[in-house]
C-alpha cells in the first residue's frame, strides 16, 4: 500500500505529463492513439499502469478516454478463459511469430502461451493508459524495456468489471 501511495504521489506531481518509474530505462515514446481517443487525466489509473523495472507493465504512459468505440487486440491463454478480458491490449493487430511478439511486448513465457487472439472495442467513456513497455524479469532472463506501446485497460474479469465490448470469440494465434 505504501508503494502505491508513493506512486500516486509521484503521478500527481506529474499530472498531465508522461510519467514513468525509472524513466531513464524507457525506450520509445507514447504513441498518438487512433481517432476516437483524446487526452485525459486520471492519476490513480496512470499509477496503476506503471511498473517498476523488471516487473513488466508500462515504463511511462499517458491517459486517454474513448469518445467513440476503438478496436483493441489481445493475445491470451486458451486454458485460462478468464484471461480473455485482461488488462493488456494493443491498438495494432498482433502478428507472429509468438516468441518475437512476446519479446517485443515484454511478455514472459510463463505468463501466457499466447495461443488465442481476440479483438474488442473500448467502451465510450473508458479511460486507458498508453505507453511503452517496462522491462520484465522472467524465469529465463530479463526482457528489456520495449518501445512497443501497449494499452492498459482496467478490466477486472473475475469481478465482471469490463471496459470492452463487442468482442470476437477468439481464434488460434499465430
Amino acid at each position: 500500500m505504501k508503494a502505491f501511495r508513493q506512486s500516486l504521489l509521484i503521478a500527481t506531481l506529474f499530472a498531465g505529463a508522461s510519467f514513468g518509474v525509472a524513466a531513464q530505462e524507457c525506450v520509445g515514446d507514447v504513441i498518438t492513439p487512433p481517432a476516437g481517443m483524446v487526452p485525459a487525466t486520471d492519476d490513480a489509473l496512470l499509477a496503476s499502469a506503471i511498473g517498476a523495472p523488471g516487473k513488466g507493465a508500462l515504463c511511462k504512459g499517458k491517459v486517454f478516454v474513448a469518445e467513440k468505440p476503438v478496436t483493441v487486440y489481445r493475445v491470451w491463454d486458451k486454458d485460462k478463459a478468464y484471461t480473455v478480458y485482461g488488462r493488456w491490449w494493443s491498438f495494432d493487430k498482433p502478428v507472429g511469430p509468438r516468441e518475437e511478439y512476446a519479446k517485443k511486448n515484454d511478455i514472459c513465457p510463463e505468463w501466457s502461451p499466447l495461443n488465442i487472439m481476440s479483438s474488442c472495442t473500448i467502451k465510450v467513456g473508458t479511460k486507458v493508459v498508453v505507453g511503452p513497455g517496462q522491462s520484465a524479469t522472467c524465469t529465463s532472463g530479463t526482457l528489456p524495456a520495449s518501445a512497443v506501446n501497449q494499452v492498459y485497460i482496467p478490466n477486472d474479469s473475475r469481478n465482471i468489471i469490463l471496459f470492452v465490448e463487442n468482442c470476437t470469440p477468439g481464434t488460434p494465434w499465430p
